[in-house]
């Protein structure tokens, strides 16, 4: 079934349950469900129909996550962008996703302007503003839902293969794609994800990452589907987060892993701060196993690890397996498939490299407007990751790395991750990456960028470099040089964005 009902469903079984908390605002379901509508009949007497698309420009906040459900409501597309795109970048996005609409903040608006002859589609009166001033020229959101009603908008008339959302990647290996899932794909995240990870209608999640980033609906939509509660903060702060949870009596909790190496290292951090956790979810890029060490130590039996892509294979490394597979990402869901193929498309032996492939319910229809980038990334059914891996004799996957990520170096593959994690071993490394640089010898030369604690001595990088080869395993993970940086750049899903690691190495 479409999902245009679900809110309506949970205001009429459980309306007094806490639906939303946002900073001050809680919000029952049946409070939240009257805001949702009140939302949905604006959208709908502003000429939003089923099928158009409805883009979203904004930081965590009420509207975004009340903008969600009320597009769904009326059958209408979310298209949720970053708010930190640079306007070119956001002008490009709007375009390509044929958008009818669009909510962002006034500050958004000012650097949108100067490009909005370029966004013709879009009529002046649906350029929405959140927290505009008075003297803006367009739309608030205020005046937008001023004299609507809060009663239920008109089916839709959805089935399952209509489109929710349009997401676009992040951009770092190309151009941005448009990733649709239809709601039949939604309706999996929450049925299958919420019996992954043992969630139940009194859960109480806790987010503060982007929501989005697609990796939010992994927990967004089993939690709505139950009728749990889910707390939004506006953004990550490691010791308001272990203040939050504390406070909310949070169960489960949703990190990329900057976010749990910040708590770690938080001086806040206690068991007694967090034993109301029932799941740490690590997503977005592999945690590193010095790190899933800590964690487990301090939280038994919370640990779980998604490794996925947004175009729709995931496998889930369980709290209960995690003791016997520390390495491992997991298996793939129920009525989900993985093969590990080489370059020919032939599935390879457990234990050999290969490229990791995978098939299910989960798996998006296409690129938007894309049909042969869809091509390419679907073949015969099957999605193919671009990332390299291997599976043990109990069928369980191992990630190596990145094809585009690889080091070739004197012809021999170097894999970054082996390397970062002997790095992130030493006493004063709080986070690193390794990448690889050309080099007129090896063709190309493993480098370290390293983020270090900040109560440590600080060594030279050369007396870090000197530690790291000689623990690495192999002469070939050698690295021939280590930078201390004080951050990594990072997309909005949290993943490090090397080539910009690149850029700095070269400009030394």
């Amino acid at each position: 079934m479409p999902l245009d009902n679900l809110i309506a469903h949970h205001d009429r079984y459980r309306p007094n349950r806490l639906a939303l908390v946002h900073g001050e605002t809680r919000l029952t379901y049946t409070e939240f469900h009257r805001a949702i509508n009140r939302l949905a009949n604006a959208l709908a007497a502003n000429g939003i129909e089923k099928g158009d698309k409805v883009a979203t420009v904004l930081p965590n906040c009420v509207e975004l996550i009340t903008l969600y459900w009320a597009i769904v409501r009326i059958g209408a597309v979310i298209v949720p962008i970053s708010p930190l795109l640079q306007a070119k970048g956001l002008v490009g996005l709007l375009g390509d996703s044929d958008a009818r609409m669009v909510f962002l903040t006034d500050k958004a608006m000012q650097d949108l302007i100067r490009h909005v002859d370029e966004l013709s589609e879009i009529p002046p009166d649906n350029f929405i503003e959140t927290g505009a001033t008075g003297d803006s020229p367009y739309r608030s959101y205020s005046q937008l839902l001023a004299d609507h009603p809060d009663t239920d908008p008109p089916s839709p008339g959805l089935d399952e293969t209509d489109l929710f959302n349009i997401v676009y990647s992040s951009g770092t290996t190309g151009t941005p794609k448009g990733i649709m899932h239809t709601h039949q794909v939604r309706t999996h995240y929450a049925t299958h994800f919420a019996a992954a990870f043992r969630m139940t209608p009194e859960s109480v999640e806790l987010h503060a990452g982007s929501i989005v980033f697609n990796g939010a609906f992994v927990t967004l939509m089993p939690c709505f589907y139950l009728g749990g509660t889910y707390v939004l903060e506006k953004a990550f702060d490691a010791d308001e987060f272990i203040r939050c949870i504390e406070r909310e009596q949070a169960t489960h909790i949703m990190l990329v892993p900057a976010q749990i190496v910040a708590i770690l290292e938080s001086p806040h951090c206690s068991y007694e701060r967090l034993k109301s956790l029932e799941m740490v979810l690590s997503l977005g890029a592999p945690l590193h196993q010095t790190h899933k060490e800590r964690l487990t130590q301090l939280l038994p039996q919370r640990f779980y690890e998604l490794y996925g892509l947004t175009e729709g294979f995931v496998t889930v490394l369980d709290r209960d397996d995690y003791a016997r597979k520390p390495k491992s990402v997991g298996c793939p869901l129920p009525l989900s498939q993985m093969r590990i193929v080489d370059n020919e498309g032939n599935e390879v032996a457990p234990g050999t490299v290969g490229e990791i492939t995978g098939r299910g319910p989960h798996l998006m229809p296409g690129y938007y407007k894309r049909p042969n980038l869809t091509e390419q990334a679907l073949r015969d059914g099957w999605l193919h990751s671009g990332d390299l891996g291997y599976v043990d004799d109990d069928g369980f996957l191992y990630l190596v790395d990145r094809k585009k990520d690889l080091i070739i170096s004197g012809g021999v593959n170097v894999y970054p991750r082996d390397i970062e994690e002997v790095a992130v071993q030493h006493p004063d490394v709080v986070e690193v990456a390794v990448f690889g640089l050309d080099d007129e010898k090896w063709g190309e030369t493993p480098v370290v960028a390293v983020v270090l604690r900040e109560d440590c001595e600080r060594g030279t990088e050369e007396a870090l470099r000197d530690w790291i080869n000689a623990n690495v395993a192999a002469k070939f993970q050698r690295v021939s040089r280590v930078i201390v940086v004080a951050s990594f750049p990072r997309n909005v899903a949290g993943k490090v964005l090397k080539n910009e690691l690149v850029e700095l190495a070269n400009a030394d």
